[in-house]
């Protein structure tokens, strides 16, 4: 067994393609309509047959305040590995990307927390 596709849910398809697209750089590999919103998925250029980030829309009643609690408490809702955090800080922030944590070392990982403007936190982080 293996994760082929993991979701994020965000307020906004458009919005969060030009996010995760845009600024951090992840490609898209499906885009299907699907009534009202769309199969959206995104790869790493790194690993185009990767696992699938699915932009999922956070219409479930249950979806908004469940990101509310996790953005309260500060807490990401994924974690994307990165080969350099304090590179992909200065890159992002040059992009005009906000982050509620800058670069911090933590023993075998540096950590940085930014928001992705759909309503969640996002960790890059670098094994040390």
């Amino acid at each position: 067994m293996r994760v082929v596709v993991t979701s994020v849910l965000v307020d906004d398809q458009d919005k969060a393609l030009d996010f995760y697209a845009g600024k951090l750089g992840f490609v898209k590999k499906h885009d299907v309509p699907m009534g009202e919103h769309r199969w959206l998925t995104l790869v790493s250029p790194e690993d185009p047959d990767g696992v699938e980030l699915l932009l999922e829309p956070d219409a479930h009643p249950a979806a908004k305040p469940f990101k509310a609690a996790l953005m309260a408490d500060g807490i990401p809702v994924n974690s994307f590995a990165v080969a350099d955090v304090r590179a992909e800080f200065a890159r992002l922030s040059a992009l005009g990307v906000k982050f509620v944590q800058e670069p911090v070392d933590m023993g075998p990982v540096t950590t940085a927390v930014l928001d992705d403007t759909c309503g969640n936190l996002l960790q890059i982080a670098q094994s040390n």
